[in-house]
Formats: structure tokens, C-alpha cells, sequence
């Protein structure tokens, strides 16, 4: 008799394959984000979906505050059309970052979910910033 684990067969390895590549395409972590800003190769806008309120107390270096409910076809024209955005909320328990990336994807536009948020980067031990961004 198999363990749970096997009772229910791996998926063939170019299913898995096709799934898992599929799924990177829709997410990345914050190890990732925090590596590219780290490089400084950062080849995205990542976009703090929570309240300005909330972003003042804590927030991702290099995170804009922009509510999902504020992102609309004129305010994100002011990035190229091409441009990739990585949503974050709170953490696993919120689900502000999907109806962000829904929103996006509804305007024509790239975006992957940060998975995690707020919650993952704390475990992951990175730093918050505090306050709110001078205007560039």
C-alpha cells in the first residue's frame, strides 16, 4: 500500500514540465525580487497593492504604492505597454495582489504575483523601508 504521498501518481515529467513552467509565467518570489533589485538589473515596476496608509508604515525598497482598485487604462499608461509588473499585498491571507494582477491582465498588461507579499519577505529576512517616496 503506497504513503498519501504516492497513493495518487507523479505526473509525467513533460506534463510537470509544461505546469511548472506555466506557473512561473503567472508568479515569482521575493528571493527573486529582492536578487534583482539587489543587481540592479530590475526589468519591472513592482507594485505595492496595499493602502497608502499601510505602504507608509512598511513597504519593499523600490515598491510604488498603487491600490489594484486605482490602477485603471489611463493610469498605467504613464509606463510603456511592454512594461512587466510584480504585484504585493499583505501575504498569503490577502488576496489584494490577485485582484491587482486580474486587473492588469484585464488592461492588456505583464504582471506576475509576488507570492508571499509582505509575509514572505519578512521570512525571508529582508529589510522594510518606512514612509513615502520622494516624486521623481
Amino acid at each position: 500500500m503506497p504513503s498519501p504521498v504516492a497513493d495518487i501518481p507523479a505526473a509525467a515529467a513533460d506534463i510537470a514540465a509544461a505546469h511548472f513552467a506555466a506557473k512561473l509565467a503567472f508568479e515569482t518570489d521575493c528571493s527573486d525580487v529582492q536578487a534583482a533589485f539587489a543587481s540592479g538589473k530590475v526589468d519591472f515596476v513592482l507594485l505595492d497593492v496595499r493602502s497608502p496608509t499601510l505602504f507608509a508604515q512598511s513597504h519593499i525598497p523600490g515598491a510604488i504604492n498603487l491600490p489594484h482598485g486605482k490602477m485603471t487604462a489611463h493610469r498605467m499608461s504613464a509606463w510603456p505597454a511592454d512594461t512587466l509588473f510584480v504585484v504585493y499585498c499583505a501575504g498569503p491571507h490577502c488576496n489584494g495582489a490577485d485582484k491587482a494582477a486580474l486587473r492588469l491582465s484585464r488592461l492588456g498588461l505583464s504582471v506576475k504575483l509576488m507570492i508571499g507579499g509582505m509575509t514572505g519577505w519578512a521570512d525571508e529576512g529582508f529589510t522594510f523601508e518606512q514612509g513615502v517616496p520622494a516624486a521623481a
